[in-house]
């Protein structure tokens, strides 16, 4: 028995690893590869695996860390943050997609409500493993669509309990209603239990664990809330995923987040890839060569409704018809918590073994197809939601908001995007008494700035039209601060169309981008990796005392021709001790004028400090303000804070000099100043 099992994890671990190699060579995630090395080792193919109830076993414990990881990026106060999303949007789309289905199969496949309403049930799921990884990896987790997507996927991973309650009433099977309703009461509680122990118990138990220093049992405690917590939500009659999830929420809620993140992920990552291969080795290749067609347009058929349904939601919100359609396409697949729900009704005949397997057959390829739904539905969103029908209908939709955009300003900045950079630029306008406005499809962001005053206005960047009320013509700076790459090319190509005139400047994510962007019109590109490299090598280069002059001349160096000497890594090269030797023995310090010192009341001409003691003084802080390289005639007093720079013999000569109008003869180490050192 042990031998056969090892020999099952080795051929699956084997295949998946080859097939994921081979897929990332070209770019494709390695969920993906998961899927394909299961249909590869399958029963209905090579056959390598024979015992799939273990490999689904396994498989499950997959599932319950993938959720326990969820949890973990998420707290009490996020959650309360996407309400509106995850109530509203999500409801409104399992609803939209659930109807919507059932009405297409009860006339096109002539089936009864009770199955119609499961088919709904199953298309209405996304997969919360494959979109909630690409999220993260693409660092998209906090633009409109992310947030709009982890909201949809949150609500529906939340809806697999109650769905399941109403199966056994779909099939027909006696379910009292008080069963139904003590189901869901047992939910609550438990909800309300995980909010109490995230609160009081759980930090309390991981602190004593902590306070031992052995992470082996770090990781053992972890381990087991997970587990222990999806075991007892199930043994209540709810799902094993529903409990890891409110598991790594009640994590998430204390300082211990990260590094439960960082222990973990190897497990999840090696069990989630389990679960896909288990998935991929129920795909019988038969039926799909012999029904290609009927899976093909099922598969067209699923993603445009999905893709409909969940942009129509989206719209509800008040997001842009941009981020409405990009979010459709991100969940316009079917869910790995839809293959739970087609078992279970599978077992209860709500379908049948041949519409079984058509809907793992669609649904496998619908996943498979995912990520490159995903990689065009930027270009594609941008492309649909900028010209014909739906232009208009958006422009339409928006047209209320047009009244309250500006109609005088001129020389002013335009930003596009109110993310940590708009808003820092938009700081230092207002502070500098420059002109700007604020552009952002993010509805929430729009209203809290607003009522702070700030002139935000909600649109897309891609639209003309809305340029043109922000008086584009009239602007004499365009900052692109977003991180969509589609949307960036298509707002440079617009403004500069529009106002030859403008200083663009646009920032991305990718190097690949700088040339194809400058090409476009963009005066300057701010690739972020770069220039967090160009900040981290000036600060290195400070630390050593590198003259500023020649740290600037490497930046200037760096950023001049977009990067290219950094890209092509032709850094000069020279050994940092031919230019910091002589500031090796330099230091600084702060005297503070006390009662009494021989400093007070005189003028720094009469001090003569540096011919005195040899240091010097740079500047001088009285209360809030402060005077850079004071003059001569500067007079010292009581409360100055005097900062002085020279080696450290002249420094301690100069404070005594100052305290007690003398300098000390003797080294730094025999005559103790009794100023006060700040």
């Amino acid at each position: 028995m042990e031998f056969a099992f090892l020999k099952t994890l080795i051929i699956i671990f084997g295949t998946s690893a080859l097939v994921v190699f081979f897929l990332g060579k070209l770019k494709i995630p390695s969920v993906v590869g998961f899927l394909v090395a299961g249909i590869i080792v399958g029963p209905y193919s090579l056959n390598l695996v024979a015992d799939i109830d273990t490999v689904e076993n396994i498989a499950e414990l997959g599932v319950v860390l993938l959720l326990f990881t969820i949890g973990l990026e998420f707290s009490v106060r996020n959650l309360i943050k996407l309400r509106s999303v995850v109530l509203g949007g999500g409801l409104l789309q399992v609803l939209m997609t659930t109807g919507g289905t059932a009405l297409l199969t009860v006339f096109a496949l002539h089936q009864n409500l009770n199955q119609a309403v499961f088919n709904g049930f199953l298309v209405s799921l996304s997969s919360s493993a494959i979109v909630l990884k690409t999220i993260f990896d693409w660092g998209e987790i906090h633009t409109p669509h992310g947030r709009v997507s982890l909201g949809i996927l949150l609500f529906q991973d939340l809806c697999v309990v109650p769905l399941m309650l109403f199966i056994p009433v779909l099939s027909g099977a006696e379910q009292e209603i008080g069963n139904v309703v003590l189901t869901l009461f047992k939910a609550l509680a438990m909800v309300a239990a995980v909010l109490f122990m995230a609160k009081w118990v759980v930090p309390a138990i991981l602190h004593q664990v902590v306070s031992l220093r052995m992470p082996e049992l770090f990781v053992m405690a972890i381990i087991l809330l997970s587990i222990g917590t999806a075991l007892l939500t199930a043994l209540l009659g709810l799902s094993l995923a529903l409990g890891a999830f409110l598991a790594g929420v009640v994590i998430s809620e204390s300082e211990y987040a990260s590094q439960a993140m960082s222990d973990i992920l190897p497990f999840k990552e090696s069990f989630t890839g389990l679960f896909f291969v288990s998935i991929g080795m129920l795909m019988d290749l038969s039926f799909f060569r012999t029904n290609i067609l009927l899976v093909l347009s099922a598969v067209m058929i699923i993603i445009v409704a999905k893709s409909l349904t969940i942009s129509l939601a989206t719209l509800t919100l008040g997001y842009s018809l941009r981020t409405a359609l990009q979010t459709g396409l991100y969940l316009s697949q079917i869910g790995e918590f839809s293959f739970v729900l087609a078992v279970a009704g599978k077992a209860v005949n709500l379908i049948t073994e041949e519409f079984y397997q058509l809907f793992l057959s669609a649904s496998i390829l619908t996943m498979l197809l995912t990520p490159l739904l995903m990689k065009g539905s930027s270009p594609l969103s941008v492309f649909l939601s900028s010209g014909g029908l739906l232009q208009r209908l958006d422009r339409n939709r928006v047209r209320g908001q047009w009244e309250r955009y500006p109609e005088k300003i001129t020389g002013h900045v335009i930003i596009i995007g109110c993310g940590v950079n708009g808003r820092n630029l938009a700081r230092v306008l207002r502070e500098s008494g420059i002109p700007y406005v604020i552009l952002e499809f993010n509805i929430d962001i729009v209203r809290e700035m607003k009522r702070k005053g700030e002139p935000i206005y909600y649109g897309d960047g891609t639209r003309l039209e809305i340029l043109q009320r922000l008086r584009i013509q009239h602007a004499q700076v365009v900052v692109a601060a977003i991180s969509d790459a589609a949307a960036t090319r298509r707002i440079t190509q617009l403004v500069r169309r529009e106002n030859p005139d403008l200083h663009v400047i646009v920032r991305t994510r990718y190097t690949s981008e700088v040339d194809d962007l400058i090409r476009l019109g963009a005066n300057e590109v701010i690739p972020e990796e770069f220039e967090t490299s160009v900040e981290i090598f000036s600060r290195v280069l400070h630390h050593y005392h590198v003259p500023i002059n020649l740290i600037l001349e490497h930046t200037d160096h760096i950023r001049e021709n977009s990067y290219k000497v950094l890209r092509r890594v032709e850094l000069p090269k020279k050994h940092l001790g031919e230019r910091t030797a002589f500031l090796q023995d330099i230091e600084s310090e702060i005297y503070l004028i006390g009662k009494g010192a021989a400093a007070h009341g005189q003028a720094l001409m009469a001090l003569d400090l540096r011919a005195n003691t040899g240091a010097t003084i740079i500047a001088v802080q009285r209360k809030s303000k402060v005077f850079q390289n004071p003059p001569p005639d500067f007079v010292l007093k009581e409360g100055d804070a005097i900062l002085l720079i020279g080696r450290k013999k002249e420094i301690t000569s100069a404070m005594d000099y100052l305290e007690r109008g003398h300098p000390v003869s003797q080294g730094p180490e025999s005559g103790k100043s009794e100023g006060n050192r700040a």
